[in-house]
């Protein structure tokens, strides 16, 4: 979703940052890792890095984040692409890095090069993976290493109940869903559990009411490395299972994902190739086209999930359901998804404590959604070099997490205008103003609230409070 806007026109000073990064057409490095990890051939720079990490051609790829990315790009047999960021000397150093399958092994391609602020680590990929997964979807599941299901999210149980289903926990995973083949009359669960990789778009009706779902998931891989089991989402599907249609959303809705999301998605992605030069150098001037063509894509994909959260929210009635859920660990996870972006800018993001537990009564993805919002927007209206605190606070009754920057605050006579539908406070600043509109709706629906307290020339504190858990 696209952030909203807390900032008074002449306090941007650029686009949202992971949109900004343009890699130098000479900075393209490349390396070739075999089918048992090795980094068999690289070029000066990849090796520099690889050898910083304490391995050496021929030997182990020892970059953790690009050895991690070689894994998932021969689980999936598929090209994998994306920013990371790596240790190179002293220093962080921005990356991106596109691992291809090929005859002997994985090509990569690193280009980049930026150097960034020392960022801590946010979990590991499989953990931001499924954080990605789950943002997306309805409920959350996990099963052992023969579906049988291990763990289950409330929502998920409380839709079994409704369907007398009262102790999933241990059955099949076939006996509470029967799997329905896609269009090529094939099982994505049963050919993801066969290669023990990543799978989505497994359909799946609710044995006894029909009711149908999409599937997805990420393979569990146990301290050994071995192999043990699934951890997944699930999303309803519309009345005639279309893939792209939540059962709640509006016909209204459905047209306009179904019609620009996938073409949204094939533009960043073919403009993102280009800029990444990955399959082969371009001049810089193209480089800045490809750049500007995925921002434009991404700002228009921004558009389309505010449009279509906006059309949700404001049904009568509108409210997720509840859960218990950890809120100083959302925020932790919201922050790590973040990670680059804050980066880029060297602002340094303080996190609540890894062992501080905050339990509160909501729903994950929508919690997670008004989180990155506004921690997003604290880092996109935040100096470069400054520093964006989370805190978690325990209010009895309510739970609440509060992200403070120091960015050029807010006019009191701004501060409830931010709230408000399409209000961007200016011309000049990015955005649909939809943001905090849909976060603070958001929060409303789960008995919760967000507020903001700002001076100009402060800050900004954005406080998220909801139900304290049981």
């Amino acid at each position: 979703m696209s952030a909203a806007d807390h900032s008074d026109p002449g306090a941007h000073a650029r686009e949202d940052s992971d949109e900004s990064v343009i890699p130098p057409a000479h900075a393209i490095e490349r390396g070739q890792v075999d089918g048992e990890g090795r980094l068999i051939e690289a070029t000066a720079r990849l090796a520099a890095l690889n050898t910083g990490a304490g391995g050496t051609t021929g030997g182990p790829l020892a970059v953790p984040q690009l050895a991690s990315l070689v894994r998932l790009a021969r689980r999936l047999d598929h090209f994998v692409e994306r920013p990371i960021l790596a240790a190179e000397g002293e220093n962080d150093v921005a990356l991106w890095v596109r691992a291809r399958p090929a005859a002997e092994g994985i090509e990569l391609l690193v280009s980049g090069w930026h150097g960034a602020a020392p960022v801590e680590p946010q979990g590991d990929d499989g953990e931001r993976e499924h954080d990605f997964l789950r943002a997306e979807s309805d409920w959350s599941w996990e099963s052992d290493t023969a579906l049988r299901l291990t763990a289950l999210s409330e929502p998920a149980m409380q839709l079994l109940r409704r369907e007398s289903v009262s102790a999933p926990i241990g059955l099949p995973l076939a006996r509470v869903f029967r799997l329905v083949e896609n269009g090529d009359a094939e099982h994505p669960l049963l050919n993801a559990l066969a290669d023990q990789s990543r799978f989505d778009n497994q359909r799946v009706a609710l044995r006894g009411s029909g009711a149908r779902f999409r599937l997805a998931g990420l393979p569990l891989i146990d301290g050994a490395g071995h192999f043990a089991g699934f951890r997944g989402t699930g999303t309803a599907l519309g009345e005639h299972g279309d893939a792209d249609a939540p059962a709640q959303a509006s016909a209204f809705a459905r047209q306009l994902d179904r019609a620009l999301r996938l073409p949204l998605d094939r533009i960043i992605a073919g403009a993102e190739s280009i800029r990444a030069q990955a399959d082969g150098a371009v001049t810089a001037e193209y480089v800045v086209y490809a750049a500007d063509i995925a921002s434009a894509g991404r700002h228009m994909l921004g558009l389309v999930d505010d449009l279509v959260d906006l059309e949700a929210i404001e049904r009568p009635g509108f409210r997720p359901p509840a859960e218990p859920i950890d809120l100083a660990d959302l925020a932790r996870r919201a922050a790590g998804l973040l990670g680059v972006r804050a980066a880029d800018k060297r602002i340094a993001v303080e996190r609540p404590a890894p062992d501080l537990l905050l339990t509160a009564s909501a729903d994950f993805r929508r919690t997670l959604q008004i989180l990155v919002n506004l921690i997003g927007n604290a880092i996109r209206f935040s100096p470069e070099e400054s520093t964006v605190r989370i805190e978690a606070l325990d209010l009895g009754d309510s739970v609440a997490v509060a992200v403070i920057d120091e960015g050029p605050g807010i006019a009191r006579r701004d501060q409830e205008r931010i709230f408000e539908k399409f209000e961007r406070l200016g011309a000049s600043v990015p955005g649909t103003g939809l943001g905090l509109y849909i976060a603070r709706r958001l929060a409303r629906a789960m008995d919760g609230d967000v507020l903001v307290e700002s001076r100009r020339g402060k800050g900004a504190r954005f406080t998220l409070r909801l139900p304290a858990g049981k």
